[in-house]
């Protein structure tokens, strides 16, 4: 395919370098490539025929009429000149877009394609057993059990509003954590909530033969945990009403005096599994329990590929959230390398609160990393290069850095500052403010920017629209205190949009 990228004088160069031997330049009489029109690229075709122009992503004018006369497609190209490089070889695949910068093109491309694939995935899937019509097992999609901590004290209002953020980060599975205060009642009342909320799978997480037996009667589809303590206390309400169950090993068993080839461990959980297998109990889960690091996470994903290689079917429990509470480090690198981990273990089920603040997120981030491992998977590749990713806070490439001209001049601090005679505006966040919107992954969970002056307080997430709605106001009439109030906008924006806190006129804290 013959290619011709046109662009201005201030680019060429880095247009050049990028497209390579792989499509020619055309440089038109023109500084800004962003501000290249229809005429000036009509006035400086040349001769030569091309399958197809591509102009810069950033043009705003229409080319549409230009198309018609000249019989050949004219594409945008990227926003950045430097992403040709990326896009030219993939132009001959696919059809670019008339209005859309081909790298946003692009993305949203691949992006909804991985999605679609995962979509079939998940339809044409093996399975062990559908709770709720949620294939579990087998080498459907693992699926994100989120836990509401303490959720049999909330009031009904608080955990109706809890399960719905969780359902809307991407959970599959509800389980509600019963406190250790807990009556049968308060599972009753939360387990009824639940159902009635949401038709996702909901379980009950205690260890508590009442509670779990109130839980089971109630509605829950899931029991948290059963061994050798409470399942005969549980077994006729668990086979009544055919409840899906976690089977976890027997608590002090590894601290016991067993020889050296001899895991207990590992022995309990079988044998724990197979005791309810002989009861009659069908729909089975195995947790071999995933320690924090520092307190054997080696070994227990030890216990976890020897279990799999021992039963090759029974659906897998994999507890994130025991690492991801128990480490001061960013949940997204940790959530998926830990799905990476339970993937090649074959786990079916990653289980997660967002108990601590640090943890908020993580429902999303497991969520993407399962869809991640989907498409790894079928692949036979790492999981890169997805079309979804969990990169947040850092990014695969950088753009170019700008040349700094010899002739500059270094910006030093005003030497003598007044304050605004309009007055001052204070900056603050509210994450209560949830509603319009929530970023991908998780990793913010809505919110809005509250400015307060003496005459007015405005709201909002869009900085430009605060700041235009300020300035509107007569609440700024400086211009320094126009762009200060941009900085302290865009950093009360950034906050919201990553989960972390923010203090005016102070820097984003380290170990906030």
């Amino acid at each position: 395919m013959k290619i011709l990228v046109a662009t201005g004088r201030l680019a060429q160069n880095t247009v050049r370098a990028a497209v390579d031997e792989n499509a020619d330049v055309l440089v038109l009489d023109i500084d800004v490539a962003a501000f290249i029109t229809s005429g000036l690229l009509k006035r400086s075709l040349p001769d030569r025929r091309y399958d197809m122009i591509l102009v810069p992503g950033l043009a705003s004018s229409d080319f549409t009429d230009l198309e018609s006369e000249c019989g050949l497609p004219i594409r945008m190209g990227p926003r950045h000149a430097y992403d040709l490089r990326s896009v030219i070889p993939l132009a001959n695949e696919l059809e670019l877009s008339r209005t859309i910068p081909a790298d946003e093109f692009l993305s949203k491309k691949l992006r909804d394609d991985a999605i679609l694939r995962i979509a079939d995935h998940e339809r044409d899937a093996r399975h062990v057993y559908e709770i709720c019509g949620r294939k579990i097992g087998g080498d459907s999609i693992m699926k994100v059990m989120a836990e509401i901590a303490g959720a049999t004290e909330l009031p009904e209002w608080q955990l109706s509003m809890k399960i719905r953020e969780f359902e809307g980060k991407g959970a599959d599975i509800i389980d509600l954590g019963a406190t250790m205060d807990s009556d049968p009642g308060s599972v009753v009342s939360a387990v009824k909530v639940a159902k009635s909320t949401t038709e996702l799978p909901v379980s009950i997480d205690t260890l508590d033969p009442d509670l779990i037996v109130s839980g089971i009667e109630s509605g829950a589809d899931i029991v948290l945990s059963l061994n050798s303590e409470n399942i005969d206390a549980v077994k006729d309400a668990v086979l009544e009403h055919e409840t899906a169950v976690v089977i976890i090993p027997d608590q002090g068993s590894r601290d016991s005096d067993h020889a050296p080839d001899c895991d207990p461990d590992r022995d309990s959980l079988f044998r724990n599994i197979e005791y309810a297998r002989s009861l009659g109990i069908k729909r089975l889960i195995a947790d071999p329990v995933l320690d924090p690091v520092g307190h054997g996470i080696v070994e227990s994903i030890r216990r976890y590929g020897d279990f799999r290689k021992r039963d090759e079917t029974t659906p897998l429990f994999f507890g994130v959230g025991n690492v991801t509470e128990l480490i001061d480090a960013d949940s997204v690198g940790v959530n998926a390398l830990l799905t990476g981990i339970a993937s090649e273990l074959g786990a079916n089920i990653l289980f997660t609160p967002e108990h601590s603040d640090k943890a908020r997120g993580s429902i999303a981030e497991l969520a993407t990393a399962s869809q991640m491992m989907v498409l790894a998977k079928e692949r036979c590749s790492s999981p890169k290069d997805l079309g979804i990713d969990l990169l947040i806070l850092k990014e695969k490439r950088y753009l170019p850095d700008a040349e700094v001209p010899e002739k500059s001049v270094f910006a030093n601090q005003k030497s003598k500052w007044a304050p605004d005679p309009a007055g001052c505006l204070r900056i603050e966040i509210s994450r209560a403010g949830r509603g319009e919107g929530v970023v991908d992954c998780g990793v913010a969970e809505g919110g809005v920017i509250v400015v307060t002056h003496r005459k007015a307080t405005i709201v909002g997430t869009d900085v430009c629209r605060i700041l235009t709605t300020a300035i509107d106001m007569g609440l700024i009439s400086q211009l320094d205190h126009a762009g200060y109030l941009g900085r302290e906008l865009t950093k009360a924006k950034i906050a919201l949009d990553l989960g972390w806190n923010y203090t005016q006129d102070e820097p984003f804290a380290k170990g906030r």
